[in-house]
């Protein structure tokens, strides 16, 4: 197994999948492990269901119809105009970058279209993750909870040679999930991740992008320097 460095390092939101099943002792690791992810209170309130073979390949219908119709049944708001100038940049380049490995031109809205649903069947992945967490209050420190498990999870997926994407996406059919399963309305679905093993050879499993250095995120504040070991 990867040193944590590499694991966190490597991780990429692959866009590409082989068909290839996750054998179920494989998934059962992957799974135990993400289990031990932090929560407040250790409430552990997330409720993952995962969709394989027949079932999710209804989903995918499901979803794709809903899209096509312009359904949205989202149970939490997201829309990236909502994120300051930074942030917001950021996502044009990933977007840009992905359109980039898949040779689409920015003028070409029909392979646009067609590049954004692949989102709606998983790109390929033989497993998608929905993430469910009950309605708590005004649901955010659940939602820190569910974010929590799922990098526990993403992270996970590459220690056992596997690889995942987030996809918030997913989250926008919320009340298709909750028919397809059988699940209670206070359910609340925040976003998927599907699952498996990256097909390496398609360009959408190859490309990266980067990250602004911590410095940019992370400030320090303390009220005098830690002073040095006194040497004995």
């Amino acid at each position: 197994m990867a040193d944590f460095d590499t694991v966190v390092t490597t991780r990429r939101s692959v866009r590409q999948y082989l068909p290839t099943p996750v054998p179920r002792d494989v998934m059962t690791k992957v799974l135990d492990t993400a289990q031990y992810a932090p929560s407040n209170c250790n409430t552990q309130p997330w409720q993952v269901h995962i969709l394989s073979g027949e079932v999710k390949d209804t989903f995918s219908r499901m979803i794709t119809d809903a899209y096509d119709a312009g359904v949205d049944t989202s149970d939490y708001s997201f829309a990236v105009a909502d994120y300051d100038a930074g942030c917001q940049a950021r996502a044009r380049a990933q977007g840009a970058a992905y359109y980039q490995a898949l040779g689409i031109s920015r003028d070409d809205t029909d392979r646009r279209q067609d590049g954004l649903k692949r989102n709606l069947s998983f790109f390929g992945a033989p497993h998608v993750a929905l993430l469910f967490a009950p309605s708590v209050g005004d649901n955010v420190r659940v939602a820190a909870d569910i974010g929590m498990y799922a990098q526990t999870f993403l992270l996970s997926l590459v220690a056992h040679g596997l690889a995942g994407v987030p996809q918030t996406m997913l989250g926008s059919y919320a009340e298709q999930a909750r028919t397809l399963l059988g699940l209670p309305t206070d359910l609340k679905l925040l976003f998927g991740i599907s699952f498996g093993y990256s097909d390496t050879k398609h360009p959408a499993a190859q490309y990266n992008i980067g990250r602004i250095p911590y410095s940019q995120s992370v400030f320090h504040h303390c009220t005098q320097e830690t002073p040095e070991a006194e040497t004995l």
